[in-house]
């Protein structure tokens, strides 16, 4: 297929698949069942953590996740005290990696929240593998057990970081399709990558948009290189058409 005639096919199934109906099936509705920005980046970054798996049994560990929470994961987040008896587990996500995960987000919460938690310095190179190392960094300073560091996926060692960098589409994109949220402003969607998983991989590999048999970061940065040839400013809305033409087999 020719660049233009593969621009003009991406663009149009990123439109078709970015719509409110996404939502439906998708474990993104999670977090689209609350309001506030803090509440809605806590669990996005819980319900990414955890989305691994087929997408209805993510959506329902989304769900027993909101009844530990109640009303508010931030003021449950706020007021947390760590009791590593509250029972969740979700594949090798467990009630240990809960614990940690709500000691580091309050901690995070009291040194300017989620979203400073990926600011870079003046003097840092502002890319999105600076800004998930320095995540992570600031992450991972509260005390933890090792088996936990492996649900933050570390760029600097080869990493797709598929989750986080998903998470990332979620807060960044635009809401104005109904499905990502737009609620960080400090991070410009032209610094965004895809998700890149299994599925994802193979269609990029059928459209000759990757050439690297690994699903890795050096495969991110090959596949943001021919996908930002087509939309520079938002080259992560591509994420829509490559899943959309994955999971329903068109190609």
């Amino acid at each position: 297929m020719k660049k233009k005639d593969l621009k003009e096919y991406l663009d149009f199934k990123a439109c078709q698949y970015e719509t409110i109906d996404f939502i439906k099936n998708d474990p993104i509705q999670i977090p689209h069942r609350y309001q506030t920005k803090e509440d809605i980046e806590i669990c996005a970054l819980f319900v990414a953590t955890i989305a691994w798996g087929n997408r209805s049994s993510i959506i329902k560990s989304g769900e027993n996740l909101m009844k530990i929470w109640g009303d508010s994961p931030f003021e449950f987040i706020q007021n947390y005290e760590s009791r590593r008896n509250t029972h969740f587990v979700h594949r090798t996500f467990n009630s240990v990696d809960f614990d940690f995960f709500c000691r580091s987000l309050k901690n995070i919460y009291t040194q300017g929240g989620l979203e400073s938690a990926f600011d870079l310095k003046d003097t840092q190179n502002k890319n999105l593998m600076n800004r998930i190392i320095n995540f992570r960094c600031q992450f991972l300073s509260t005390e933890h057990e090792k088996r936990s560091e492996k649900h933050l996926s570390n760029p600097s060692k080869n990493s797709a970081c598929k989750r986080l960098i998903m998470f990332l589409r979620w807060m960044v994109r635009d809401s104005k399709n109904g499905v990502d949220f737009g609620l960080w402003k400090n991070i410009s969607t032209d610094e965004l990558y895809i998700p890149l998983d299994v599925h994802t991989g193979n269609i990029a590999r059928k459209l000759n948009l990757i050439k690297r048999k690994q699903n890795d970061w050096k495969t991110n940065e090959e596949l943001m290189c021919s996908i930002r040839k087509f939309d520079p400013n938002d080259p992560a809305k591509y994420d829509f058409a490559l899943f959309g033409i994955g999971v329903n087999k068109e190609l």
